[in-house]
């Protein structure tokens, strides 16, 4: 395992005692309060902060960093909602280059991974009024009938809640003939922060964060599991994250449906919100830490290498991350359009493994819901799997 640096915290004279109070309650396993999560924000150094959330990381993961091999559907970025943060969503009136796929498309973009080892499908995209409740149904059960075996994360409860709401159902009626359908769990987008000010200046008219939190309480009691997701550096405070956090830490103790968190990073390009300046890889570090620390019962912390870097995530796994998402195949504009660092979102099953083994860590390639697909820590990809398409 990577070395924690745990006890060089309570030799160092220039770590505060309340800081030293908290590594305590964390090496011990207790519960970390909403005034702690702040204060690690305010005072916590990033070699403080690594050391603990490693602590944290290897003592619920050990040395094992997740892939998976997925690939993205964007089934069109025209959107309702006006998201002042937003880079990828097109209005209807100054469509520019908007794009719909028809249902032919979609189901072609699925069958070009016929034959592929690829576990799920990620189907996430702008709210479209023609795009409703129930022609998603029919089009998850026809991917289904193409790709049984594959697992379809599809839908941020914006999306949902637009769908339930223009179909007049509840969010259980909603999500229940999605699952009877076909589809198999829920992302995290759309929660971007739950702190109801900060939401009304840059995310007005989409679903409240009680809406969010409701459909993915709704969800989990249906047995579909989702993600969580947090939007920072832009004009939230550190009070605001402590807040979202919790939130979702108080809906997990309820409920265990939460597989993932994932911090997803403020990108500035060609939004409503260009003036404010983004986060610096150390702040985005320390996010992830803080992240890992408070998140207690959170079994892993996700790094969406295509939004942040390949050479971020590598850094993030030695600050509480021990996920980094999948091969993705180019296949996702949501960042790209928002000024990424990687243009062409796509790494190969080879490639993913070997970023995570030059790290130190133990190349695991899970489903989504963290079962073991197959252990890569001693995998000779010439040797044994010569001709392994890999996505590429």
């Amino acid at each position: 395992m990577v070395q924690t640096g745990i006890e060089s915290i309570f030799s160092d004279s220039n770590i505060s005692k309340d800081l030293k109070i908290i590594a305590e309650k964390v090496i011990k396993g207790d519960r970390i309060s909403f005034e702690e999560g702040v204060l690690l924000y305010e005072k916590g150094e990033l070699g403080y902060l690594g050391a603990l959330a490693n602590f944290v990381r290897e003592k619920k993961n050990g040395n094992y960093t997740y892939f998976n091999r997925n690939f993205h559907i964007e089934p069109t970025n025209l959107c309702v909602f006006d998201c002042k943060f937003c880079s990828y969503s097109r209005n209807f009136k100054q469509k520019g280059d908007a794009w719909e796929l028809s249902e032919q498309e979609i189901y072609d973009l699925v069958k070009k991974y016929d034959g592929k080892p690829i576990t799920e499908v990620h189907i996430v995209g702008g709210v479209h009024p023609k795009m409703g409740l129930h022609y998603f149904a029919s089009l998850i059960k026809n991917i289904k009938a193409l790709r049984p075996d594959i697992h379809v994360k599809a839908f941020t409860a914006v999306e949902l809640e637009y769908m339930c709401r223009k179909a007049k159902v509840s969010f259980k009626e909603g999500l229940s003939i999605l699952k009877a359908h076909g589809q198999d769990s829920l992302p995290g987008g759309g929660a971007e922060i739950f702190d109801e000010g900060i939401r009304a200046e840059i995310c007005a008219d989409k679903c409240s964060s009680a809406e969010w939190l409701e459909i993915h309480e709704t969800a989990h009691s249906l047995g579909m599991p989702s993600n969580a997701t947090m939007l920072y550096g832009h004009i939230e405070k550190f009070e605001h994250r402590i807040d979202h956090m919790d939130r979702l830490r108080t809906l997990q103790d309820k409920t265990g449906g939460f597989n993932t968190f994932i911090p997803l990073k403020f990108r500035n390009k060609e939004n409503q919100m260009s003036h404010i300046a983004e986060s610096s890889v150390i702040e985005d570090l320390r996010n992830y830490a803080v992240s890992r620390i408070y998140m207690d019962n959170f079994n892993h912390v996700k790094a969406y290498w295509p939004m942040i870097g390949r050479n971020t995530a590598a850094l993030s796994m030695a600050f509480g991350v021990d996920d980094i998402d999948g091969t993705i195949d180019d296949s996702t504009k949501i960042y790209a359009m928002a000024g990424a660092e990687d243009k062409s979102p796509s790494l190969s099953t080879p490639q993913l493994v070997k970023l995570i083994k030059d790290n130190g860590r133990h190349p695991i390639e899970r489903d989504t819901v963290y079962n073991t697909v197959k252990d890569y820590m001693n995998y000779d990809f010439e040797a044994e799997e010569p001709a392994l398409d890999s996505i590429k």
